[in-house]
């Protein structure tokens, strides 16, 4: 069975790619490690590069998983197991300004967004895309799981074969020059294929944990805003008793919509956040998973991106996901105004999350998507 890297580059070696240089992020992990060997095989001239993101630097503080110090010892043995150079950059300081403060700053403005997502367009690939072309590389590359291909003259973004590890959801902030940069070495594969492979080719890191957690949090979540942002305590409200306060919530950064854990009334409950009042600082909870207020059959999106760049008039139907690792589900969508677009699922959704990102398929392939606001 072939595997392909996108432009539907076959990795078996094919000369045509000698010439072409590639600049692959390496994180010491088995995903990044996999890919710059396939990458090597295919005929690619390839260099590797470790970034160094932000970390928390107080005491007691845990490194920051994608840029620690054992990560990058195992990409510099990786690298050289292959015959490959390996750079590092320092990214620290647009990583903190970019992710790490958006993110502090969507939840203190009641939002709950997807870090990863901006990481990938501002940082790990978007900026990591400028540095590569100006060291003259004609392509980046990394370790995630997806498919990209070229079809009459315009760049196509699709899932993974392996729908489990599928991250397309994260990448569809990008434009058709960036796309045009972009090898995906491992969307053909299934992770226990790449795992094999690690270990076939004698990298390593065959055996190696991944983390699925937010890379920069040193600690807890809740511990991370509680350190960074200023929070205040206010009532919790239960719908169902008629907006009884039933308790005080630690501040509202610390929930989000169809929360369960973290709401703290003893002996009473379970309880799951049906909703807020960012001015008058109330949670409001309800006292059933399936409860009817959870469930909208609509939401907007904002700052919308179209991965074939026309922005789409009217309406379209298709399907969205509206949370990392969450089904497709039928909808329409139709332009307000701007890159505003009104989205209507053909069932109601739980737990729609304002800050979260929704992605628009068709089928396998992404049409773009936008943050639920």
């Amino acid at each position: 069975m072939a595997k392909y890297i996108n432009h539907m580059v076959n990795v078996k070696n094919n000369n045509k790619n000698k010439k072409k240089k590639v600049l692959i992020g390496m994180s010491g992990g088995v995903d990044s490690s996999v890919a710059a060997k396939l990458l090597v095989d295919s005929g690619y001239e390839v260099a590797g590069v470790f970034l160094n993101f932000w970390k928390d630097d107080s005491p007691n503080a845990n490194e920051n998983r994608c840029c620690s110090l054992e990560s990058l010892l195992d990409a510099k043995k990786v690298a050289a197991k292959i015959g490959i150079s390996l750079y590092t950059l320092d990214f620290s300081q647009p990583f903190k300004e970019k992710v790490v403060d958006n993110f502090l700053h969507e939840y203190s403005i009641g939002r709950t967004p997807n870090p990863c997502v901006v990481c990938n367009k501002q940082i790990k690939i978007g900026k990591l895309i400028k540095s590569a072309l100006a060291m003259g590389f004609d392509y980046v590359s990394t370790g995630h799981y997806l498919r990209l291909q070229k079809k009459n003259e315009s760049f196509q973004l699709l899932r993974a074969k392996d729908k489990s590890k599928d991250q397309s959801y994260f990448l569809y902030t990008f434009s058709q020059d960036e796309l045009s940069h972009l090898l995906f070495p491992l969307g053909e594969y299934k992770k226990s294929e790449v795992r094999k492979l690690a270990a076939k080719y004698k990298l390593g890191v065959e055996s190696k944990a991944e983390s699925q957690d937010i890379c920069f949090l040193s600690g807890s979540h809740n511990n991370f805003l509680k350190k960074y942002l200023k929070l205040e305590g206010g009532d919790i409200v239960s719908v169902d008793d008629n907006n009884k306060v039933i308790g005080q919530h630690q501040g509202l950064p610390l929930y989000t919509i169809g929360q369960r854990r973290g709401i703290e009334i003893g002996g009473t409950g379970p309880y799951y956040v049906s909703g807020f009042d960012i001015e008058k600082n109330i949670l409001y909870v309800v006292k059933t998973w399936n409860q009817d207020i959870l469930y909208k059959d609509e939401l907007i999106a904002i700052d919308v991106n179209w991965i074939k760049e026309e922005p789409v008039q009217g309406k379209i139907k298709c399907q969205a996901v509206i949370r990392y690792g969450h089904k497709s589900e039928n909808c329409e969508v139709s332009l307000l105004t701007g890159k505003s677009y009104l989205v209507k699922f053909q069932k109601p959704q739980r737990a729609i999350t304002p800050g979260q990102s929704v992605v628009f398929y068709n089928k396998d392939q992404v049409l773009g998507g936008g943050i639920i606001k």
